[in-house]
């Protein structure tokens, strides 16, 4: 097949791809809540501790979280079509090895190669998605119909992750990707078409290296300082590292000519708060999701599959209320939505921590409802409010940067929160009252975080837009109808 200069070869039926480039996203988002799930069966089978359950849940998202942009380039450059599958690929292997690990170290590399299968794979979709509808009206259609059924993957998650591991054990979370695989990469190879964008900016090579290093250094002496001590050298200097090598990041970028990430982009207040808003939002709602299971199991002793349907209200309510949220942010705009979004989300967290071993599940179920739904509300929003504060050509970079930071805030979410609940153990605490302060420790900096969004968010001027946005690199970006048609060459 030959590739298309500007973009767009002989498209292949668009049923097709809109089926292929929708299946990859629902794999990839099964993944992202289907692992919870299984932690506790995780636990007992591989005899880890609570260290091990983070870091195989973090070398994930910490490799989906410095590789999206990347990811989203090198479709551009080399072949979304060769992107794509070669991500498919190497997804699906990686799921592959997860089930055959014999310890956690071999489980958390599995993991590690899953995220750099899901970082190729995610942004690729969509590209190919984009790039066979040239009519924005079309494009709306198609982009809103992977959006809504890739959620059906975050909902899908915790269910389908209890019944495998109830019935056949935590291997069978990861197998189930195998046939979904196999059936993208035939069906890919004979339907898609190459397309390319041979104007996109060279690999920043030197930005993606130092940004992994950084975030995986400070993700390290926070998972580990709780096993470690805090004041070990080891991580000590880890956090010196992480420090140093963040410096490097920022100095290396502020130099190249094309650099992954433009700190120019936060001069701007309406990127820069929305931007610290949405890693909040990551940080909360990852880490606080990452010890749902393991309170209905361990605390309330609920069996692996009971605990995930007693999961199901935040990914059922963020999938409900999701499409809502950029249609309440165009007509009230985005600070007063975000704001009482992360209030609702933070007072969810917070009467989280109040719940004990004894609490009835109808006094739960609408905690996590409220933690949902305010999340819903907010990122969305946030992904608009980053895309209108620079200028058109940047409006995919700007997507992408935000889908970035949320996920560095989930990397930080787990290790933090779970460096809360190993700190309150260590203390003499018990692990439900651990659990308690990690829930309100998650609730408080979320309504700090609305406080700081309610005062600062405001609803800025525009960037001047002299051409069409470019399509965003966020896997998880929720699209309206309003930004749809922009997020694309």
């Amino acid at each position: 097949m030959t590739a298309s200069p500007v973009g767009v070869g002989a498209r292949p039926d668009r049923a097709v791809l809109l089926a292929v480039t929708c299946l990859g996203q629902f794999m990839v988002l099964l993944d992202n809540t289907i692992v919870g799930a299984a932690l506790p069966d995780m636990q007992h089978r591989l005899h880890t501790q609570l260290t091990g359950l983070q870091w195989i849940v973090d070398a994930y998202v910490l490799l989906v979280a410095m590789l999206l942009l990347s990811g989203g380039i090198f479709a551009d450059r080399f072949g979304r079509r060769r992107v794509y599958l070669t991500g498919v690929v190497v997804f699906t292997v990686a799921s592959v090895l997860c089930s055959l690990a014999p310890s956690v170290g071999w489980l958390i590399a599995g993991r590690a190669l899953q995220g750099i299968g899901a970082a190729a794979l995610s942004p690729a979709s969509l590209a190919l998605l984009a790039a066979a509808h040239p009519v924005p009206q079309e494009r709306v259609k198609a982009i809103g119909l992977w959006a809504g059924f890739s959620g059906i993957g975050l909902a899908a998650g915790p269910v389908a992750g209890g019944v495998l591991t109830e019935a056949f054990g935590w291997p069978a979370i990861f197998l189930v990707n195998v046939p979904i695989g196999v059936v993208l990469l035939l069906v890919g190879l004979r339907h898609l078409d190459e397309s390319r964008n041979p104007s996109a900016p060279a690999i920043d090579v030197p930005g993606t290296v130092l940004s992994v290093l950084a975030v995986g250094a400070l993700t390290y002496g926070l998972i580990e300082g709780g096993a470690r001590g805090w004041a070990s050298p080891v991580i000590l200097c880890s956090f010196a590292a992480a420090v140093i090598l963040l410096a490097a990041f920022v100095t290396v970028e502020g130099r190249r000519p094309a650099p992954m990430l433009p700190l120019r982009l936060f001069r701007r207040r309406l990127f820069t708060v929305s931007n610290t808003a949405m890693a909040v939002v990551g940080f909360a709602l990852m880490g606080s999701s990452f010890f749902f299971s393991q309170f209905f199991v361990y605390v309330q002793g609920s069996s692996i599959l009971r605990a995930g349907l007693q999961t199901l209200p935040v990914s059922l309510t963020m999938v409900i209320a999701s499409p809502y949220a950029g249609r309440l942010a165009a007509r009230h705009g985005f600070r007063s939505v975000v704001t009482v979004g992360l209030a609702l989300a933070g007072l969810g967290l917070l009467a989280l921590g109040s719940v004990h071993a004894d609490t009835g599940y109808g006094n739960v179920w609408w905690r996590l409802a409220v933690v949902g739904t305010g999340f819903a509300l907010t990122l969305s929003p946030l992904t608009g409010a980053a895309i209108q504060a620079v200028s058109a050509e940047e409006g995919g970079l700007a997507s992408g940067i935000s889908g970035t930071t949320r996920q560095i805030g989930a990397v930080l979410g787990v290790a933090v929160l779970g460096a809360v609940v190993r700190t309150r153990q260590s203390g003499g605490a018990s692990f439900e009252a651990g659990l308690d302060g990690a829930f309100v420790a998650a609730g408080a900096v979320t309504i700090a975080t609305a406080v700081f969004t309610g005062l600062w968010l405001a609803n800025s001027e525009p960037a001047e837009r002299s051409a069409a946005p470019r399509r965003s690199t966020d896997p998880d970006a929720v699209t309206t109808p309003n930004n749809a048609s922009k997020q694309t060459r």
